[in-house]
């Protein structure tokens, strides 16, 4: 019996015909999504699933909202909790399905929610504002917390602030309801550090900037005070023909994490990189464009052999068949047409317990 996947894309609501989250089934082998249903979410901006794949989360207007994935991929609400902040613009979840982590763009806020044993979301665990003043430009000039994780070891959590130009590593303490800070890693100035994801051995961080379009390579080791990362490699986010306005917007790994993906708006385009699972280095195959403005996320098929780009402005999402020995991205199906997705999260189906 074949495995089963769900798409569920997240889009803007308060224009165009989009309800929040639309559910589609995934045809893994031809490489397209086919739309099933929309569900009702104010501005899914980012979406989520839990660890063990039966829970799905998004950002929204009042704060986070939780569903219960049914075992058909249909989804049902399961509640929604205030994070007694502005809206989020990126969500995580721990290995072990304890925590989910806000962050917070608008007021450069890192929040961590507990989850309840269903699922659901519960109360705030622990909370941050970043302060301070970045430089003059535009998009970097105050706080704007654009990815929290924990770390690999579970000891630490980490915030990118593009706004700031860091990277924040903090202790958390439940009992005092405190994220304590210990160490604070500093980039490059107007380079905007927006997502960072690490390898499933835990050894590598790799840190993608939006404004420098640049990915970083980084160690990663454990400590009893603070975590060890070191950079090992800076590579571009896109090929050596580019637009001038371009921003790095989303990274994500194959399953086998050989590979790495990176999205570009401005340049509309994605890049393939293989992946050396013993050094961790980046080598880049393909820079190409995705036939839509602005891919805000991208999606890779269970199968590692397609990639989905989920086009902001144009309103489609777009499928390509990924050719790793020629470095090609090959059309594989026509647009689907969606209004203003965001975000995109493939989800194994389970049996229900």
């Amino acid at each position: 019996m074949k495995d089963k996947y769900v798409a569920y894309v997240g889009s803007y609501s308060y224009i165009g015909n989009a309800r929040g989250i639309t559910v589609y089934d995934v045809d893994v082998e031809k490489g397209v999504f086919v739309k099933r249903c929309e569900v009702d979410v104010d501005n899914s901006s980012y979406l989520v699933s839990s660890p063990d794949g039966r829970t799905l989360y998004s950002i929204a207007d009042e704060g986070v909202v939780s569903f219960r994935i049914l075992e058909n991929g249909s989804i049902s609400r399961l509640n929604t909790a205030n994070i007694r902040g502005m809206r989020g613009c990126q969500l995580s979840v721990d290995a072990e399905g304890k925590y989910l982590y806000v962050a917070g763009y608008h007021d450069g806020k890192a929040t961590v929610m507990h989850l309840n044993p269903d699922g659901s979301v519960g109360s705030v665990a622990a909370g941050v504002y970043h302060k301070g003043l970045g430089s003059v430009a535009d998009r970097t000039f105050r706080p704007h917390v654009s990815c929290v994780r924990t770390t690999p070891d579970g000891n630490y959590v980490m915030a990118a602030d593009l706004g700031m130009d860091v990277l924040k590593v903090y202790r958390m303490s439940e009992s005092e309801g405190e994220m304590l800070l210990v160490d604070t890693i500093s980039c490059d100035l107007e380079s905007a550090p927006r997502h960072f994801i690490f390898s499933a051995d835990g050894r590598y961080m790799y840190l993608m900037y939006e404004v420098a379009n640049i990915i970083d390579v980084y160690t990663y080791e454990t400590g009893p005070k603070v975590p060890k990362l070191e950079r090992i490699q800076r590579i571009p986010s896109m090929g050596e023909r580019h637009s001038q306005l371009t921003a790095a917007c989303a990274i994500r790994f194959s399953s086998d994490e050989k590979y790495l993906y990176c999205s570009n708006a401005g340049d509309d385009t994605i890049s393939v990189y293989s992946r050396d699972a013993a050094t961790g280095l980046l080598t880049m195959l393909c820079c190409l464009p995705v036939s839509g403005e602005y891919p805000k996320d991208l999606a890779v098929f269970p199968d590692d052999k397609h990639v989905a780009a989920i086009n902001h402005e144009t309103g489609t999402i777009t499928f390509f068949a990924v050719n790793y020995e020629q470095g090609l991205l090959v059309m594989s199906a026509n647009p689907v047409h969606v209004d203003e997705p965001n975000c995109c999260e493939i989800v194994k189906l389970q049996a229900e317990q």
